[in-house]
């Protein structure tokens, strides 16, 4: 379920405080810490390229990570705060978080849709419109589902996919209290350009007349 958490390789740390930060700096690398999960605080430090990459990728606050430390055992952690420099904008620090197999986390899951090649309302020229191509769910750190899914195959125009018509996972609940829309069925452009045509001349019509 979990083979889809991406690797983040880092380096033991020798030193701390701010003069082993400023070093790490100069070596083209990135300080961090990682704590939590019942272990000792465990200071890290990635390469600046790697981090920057990743940060501008998305997301990194809401992604899992397998990280990879030399000596150390793979932990699963989640970034708990990046700090940046107040001009260049750029990482100056990373906080990393240990998780438990039991730990809750909030993860962006990819959607992934089946039956589109059944779906009647597709069959009629219709159009798949996914609003939300991932969702923001509550798992557990151990079972993290690689996606969810929606089945369109009995679908028609005009159709709605809410989250409360998806299986979610054992344990896994959305983040968004509401029953939000995940994606829809629509007309095709051309088939709404000539209806709204017709009604535009069934509005003129009254007026010629008169």
């Amino acid at each position: 379920m979990a083979g889809e958490i991406p690797d983040l390789i880092a380096e033991a740390r020798t030193g701390t405080g701010k003069g082993a930060a400023r070093q790490a700096r100069r070596d083209g690398m990135v300080p961090g810490i990682v704590y939590g999960g019942g272990a000792d605080p465990l200071p890290i430090q990635l390469p600046f390229n790697v981090l920057l990459k990743r940060l501008k990728q998305g997301r990194f606050l809401s992604t899992l990570f397998n990280l990879k430390v030399e000596g150390q055992d793979d932990v699963r952690v989640i970034c708990r705060g990046v700090q940046r420099d107040v001009v260049k904008d750029l990482p100056t620090h990373v906080d990393f978080m240990r998780l438990r197999r039991t730990s809750k986390v909030n993860l962006f899951i990819p959607v992934e849709v089946i039956g589109e090649e059944q779906a009647p309302g597709l069959k009629k020229g219709g159009v798949l419109t996914m609003v939300r191509p991932e969702v923001e769910l509550v798992v557990t750190a151990g079972d993290i589902p690689d996606h969810i899914t929606i089945d369109v195959s009995s679908r028609e125009i005009g159709d709605v996919i809410h989250i409360s018509d998806v299986t979610l996972p054992e344990g896994a609940k959305p983040t968004i209290d509401r029953d939000f829309v995940i994606a829809n069925i629509t007309a095709p452009s051309g088939l709404v350009s000539s209806e709204n045509a017709a009604e535009d001349e069934a509005e003129e019509a009254p007026a010629e007349e008169a």
